[in-house]
């Protein structure tokens, strides 16, 4: 005979064992205002650190992109390769040697040149107009947001490669130049643009008009992309990246991993955002979706 204590011990302990891995989870993958009020042991604060940090991921991409951008030009107009370390460091990441055929420079310049202006902005956006409250992330987001930045412009490098020691002009690399970089470069500037929008509604929700901060609250925001989802600036990002896949052409494969990676977390991210704004204020709008226009 089956003893039925036993089971109801046995599916008690792994309901609460269920329940420790969700809130596990759900601590890695939330973070500031979705995060607050968040039930969590005790044993996980110990790797909150604070949501202002972001800023670090952007002085890391201007300063390490920005060499590599310097270095990219370096070699795309003097006609010398990269230095050793560099050369090893894209052979281990790409598989294949750094140099080993010629391509569209153009392409690779443009992304790394894109790139830059989007972290540069954001650094802006961190240090003088966003207000960040006492809100956390997890320490392994922190990390990650690290290593992503700095790989990032490693995988731009790993797209086209450079040989014969060949030095281009400016007029080489405007020949180049096709209807995916104007088209790709107009995307990135649409999400570009509405993006810095969107972090400057969210920061002046607690400022006066003076520009003082006065609250550390939260508020339902309004304007711009505000007025169809509940995440534009997640939603913004995407549209940036799909912009800089548009500059390869539309055709690399990495690259488009890189995007399915920014909408699957950035869909979630906007989902909880959606949810907290839905729970804590009963006047929200009905018909803003979480991340894409009239769909999701």
């Amino acid at each position: 005979m089956f003893d039925c204590e036993q089971i109801r011990r046995e599916t008690h302990v792994g309901n609460g064992n269920r329940a420790k891995q969700e809130k596990q989870n759900s601590d890695f993958i939330r973070y500031g205002k979705t995060k607050k009020d968040l039930q969590r042991p005790k044993r996980l604060y110990s790797f909150d650190v604070p949501k202002r940090w972001f800023s670090h991921f952007y002085v890391i991409s201007v300063i390490w992109n920005g060499m590599l951008l310097w270095l990219l030009l370096h070699v795309v107009f003097s006609g010398e390769q990269f230095p050793r370390w560099l050369q090893t460091l894209l052979y281990v990441l790409c598989q294949h040697p750094p140099m080993d055929k010629s391509g569209d420079e153009v392409s690779v310049v443009l992304m790394l040149v894109l790139l830059l202006l989007q972290s540069i902005r954001r650094l802006i956006e961190c240090l003088f107009i966003s207000v960040f409250s006492n809100g956390v992330i997890h320490l392994v987001q922190y990390c990650f947001g690290v290593c992503y930045y700095i790989l990032l412009g490693l995988t731009i490098l790993c797209q086209k490669t450079f040989t014969e020691n060949k030095a281009y002009s400016l007029s080489d690399l405007y020949e180049q130049v096709g209807w995916n970089h104007v088209m790709g470069s107009a995307i990135f500037l649409w999400g570009f643009c509405h993006q810095y929008r969107c972090h400057a509604i969210l920061a002046n929700l607690r400022k006066n008009k003076s520009g003082e901060v006065v609250t550390w609250s939260h508020s339902i925001p309004y304007g711009d992309w505000f007025e169809h989802v509940s995440g534009p600036n997640y939603l913004a990002e995407l549209v940036i990246y799909l912009g800089m896949g548009l500059v390869f052409g539309g055709l690399n494969f990495t690259w488009w991993l890189v995007v399915m990676y920014v909408l699957f977390s950035h869909a979630l991210e906007a989902v909880l955002c959606h949810e907290f704004y839905v729970k804590k204020f009963e006047s929200y709008p009905k018909h803003r979706k979480a991340f894409i226009p009239l769909i999701f």
